[in-house]
């Protein structure tokens, strides 16, 4: 690619508003994950009696063991959400960008 196909691709309206769109939402997700996690390790911190409480009594199972592992999930599972809108709304908005610079070559 030259710097003038470059150009025309980073001046495409739909490649602006997929670059938009996809950048809010990543920053959406990883600010709820960043949350989600920075709070899992002050509460490590800060009260770690919390999760070192048993789940029940004469178990050898802590809090801190599930929601250690609800963190792990979390974080799977937010991937899925983000996997799934990708394929579901960006993946149209690259075949727009790729549908308009097709029309500006062939015109």
């Amino acid at each position: 690619m030259n710097k003038e196909d470059i150009q025309r691709v980073l001046q495409n309206s739909d490649y602006q508003e997929l670059i938009a769109t996809r950048n809010a939402y990543a920053i959406k997700l990883s600010i709820i994950m960043l949350t989600i996690y920075i709070s899992f390790i002050l509460l490590i911190a800060f009260a770690p009696e919390v999760l070192g409480a048993k789940l029940a009594e004469g178990s050898v199972l802590t809090v801190g063991i599930p929601v250690g592992l609800g963190v792990i999930l979390f974080a799977i599972a937010i991937t899925g959400v983000y996997t799934a809108r990708a394929n579901r709304e960006f993946d149209t908005l690259i075949a727009r960008v790729k549908s308009s610079l097709r029309e500006q070559d062939n015109e």
